[in-house]
Formats: structure tokens, sequence, C-alpha cells
């Protein structure tokens, strides 16, 4: 697997985003970003982005998380933002994600008593990752995302994104980002979502991510994921259901993750898109320190 890296200089010029990265290199020589704050010792919440965004989608909800006492904690999935970047689209695989993420929370920072945040990729990431490794595991918030397992057909406005992204030569990653907002990002904002990809060699990870998500019974992924769902059917810890009002790619799982998953909490973020951190980042944010603080650990089974 060849790897590349975007150059530090690409993100010298990235606005209200603070928080110094740090770097996990990965069994197969992947190197993984992460940024954090908030007190060492705070329990910990993972924010999982998604497609084709990177940790910076969630730069106003860490310093909220952060405030309230918590750890949090923000990784770039590899491919993205400042993670290395397979160079192949070939390379990506939902289960290999699924691993390279698994192998930053548990193997490397060994986490416990976590709580996974995970929208869009991160959700279906964040929601294999929980039900794989529920003893870790001390509640899950999913917002705007899903667990797809190709026995239902998509919804025909992602659809038509997976098929723009296969045929766009040049993959435009900011335009990507503002269609998915219901307030247009700001210039600086959606330079900030470019830098990671300077050119169209390191887009791999974004061209690959739409032909990953299960669209057919028989995916590679589908058997790993309807396994995750008969777990999920059972979950005994906090679930928050955690959607805004206005996203039409996946707002259909918002019912059924509330419905599925035993004592599913569900709030509705108003005034938001598919991109809600980009909408209402802080609300969300506090949505999610109420969750926590509603939840004290001592309340469930711990590892």
């Amino acid at each position: 697997m060849q790897l590349l890296r975007t150059p530090d200089s690409a993100f010298d010029a990235v606005a209200d985003f603070p928080f110094e990265p740090h770097y996990a290199t990965l069994a197969d020589g992947a190197r993984m970003a992460y940024v954090e704050a908030g007190p060492a010792d705070g329990e910990p919440v993972v924010l999982l982005h998604g497609e084709p965004t990177w940790s910076y989608l969630y730069r106003t909800v860490i310093p909220v998380l952060a405030s309230a006492g918590l750890r949090a904690i923000a990784p770039d999935l590899v491919g993205f933002g400042r993670s290395d970047k397979p160079a192949a689209v070939d390379d990506h695989s939902y289960a290999r994600h699924v691993g390279w993420v698994r192998e930053l929370l548990v193997d490397t920072l060994n986490l416990r008593a976590v709580t996974i945040v995970g929208h869009d990729w991160g959700g279906l990431i964040g929601l294999r990752i929980a039900t794989e490794n529920a003893d870790r595991v001390a509640r899950v918030v999913a917002t705007n995302t899903g667990l797809p397992t190709g026995d239902q057909t998509m919804p025909d406005v992602w659809l038509r994104f997976r098929d723009s992204v296969r045929r766009a030569p040049v993959l435009d990653v900011a335009r990507l980002v503002r269609a998915g907002c219901l307030v247009p990002p700001s210039a600086a904002v959606e330079a900030a979502y470019a830098a990671p990809f300077p050119d169209e060699s390191l887009k791999a990870a974004p061209r690959a991510m739409p032909n990953l998500v299960p669209t057919t019974p028989d995916d590679p992924a589908s058997d790993a994921n309807r396994a995750a769902w008969q777990r999920l059917s059972t979950w005994d810890k906090p679930f928050l259901v955690a959607f805004s009002d206005s996203d039409p790619i996946t707002g259909g799982m918002a019912p059924v993750l509330a419905r599925i998953v035993p004592g599913a909490h569900s709030v509705t973020i108003p005034n938001a898109g598919h991109f809600l951190q980009e909408d209402a980042g802080p609300r969300l944010a506090e949505e999610i320190v109420r969750f926590v603080a509603d939840t004290p650990i001592a309340s469930f089974p711990r590892p």
C-alpha cells in the first residue's frame, strides 16, 4: 500500500482550529492523526467525522465538551485530514476503516468507558466499533448516520451523490460540504475542508467512501452490519439519536435507530442540514454534554 501525506504547510491557513495534532503509527505503517482537548482524566468522548470532512468538522463542538470536563478526542480517518492517505481507491474498504479506528482507540490510546459520537461515515464505523467492542464503550451518540446492510434501497439523493463523485474528473471537496449545509460556509471554512487535498492524488479516500456503503445484500460488509444491528437490538447502555431536522440523506435513519435500540433517547437539532456540526455545532455539543451528565457511568454495566 502506497501512503501519501499532505504537507503540513497545507494546513497553515486553516483558521479557528487551535488544536495541536497528535499522531499514531498503525500496524500497517499508516500514520493516523487526532486532536484532543479537555482534562486528561476526563471521560473520553470520541468524535468521528465522515465523508469528505476531517476533525475540523468538530471545531465548535470540542471546546464545549472540554469546558464541561470531558476529554474530547477527534481523529482524522485514514485518507482524510492530517492522516496518511492510501494512494489507491482499492486500498480502502469498510472493514479496513473499522480496523484502523479500532486500532487507534483500543490498541494505541487504550480508551475505556468511551462515548462514541459518529456522524456520516463516522457512524458507519463508530456503530461497528461500539457493538464489536462493547466492553470499552459507555455510550453512543448517532448523528446523521446509519448502518446500511444493502437490504434496503438507498435514497435517490444519496445515489446521485455517489454517481457525481464517481464521474467528477476533479473532486470539489468544499462543494460537497457546502451542499450538505443549510447555511453556506464562509470561504475560509471551505478552504479548510479543501486543505487536506491540495491535488487529486490525495483524494482516493473521498472518492472511495461512497462506493464502500453496502447497497446490495451480498456486499462484503453486509453480514458484519447485520450482526451489528442484532447487537444494537439488545443494547443495554445509553444511546442518543441526535439528528438534524433537514438532512435528506440520512434523516430516515433516526426513527429506525430509535425504534430498534432499547431505551434510545432522541433529540432533533433544528435548522441544520447534513453537516449539522457546521449549522449547529454548539447545540449538538450541549446535547452531548447533557447526555453524558444524565447517564453517569455508575448507572450501567462497566467493563
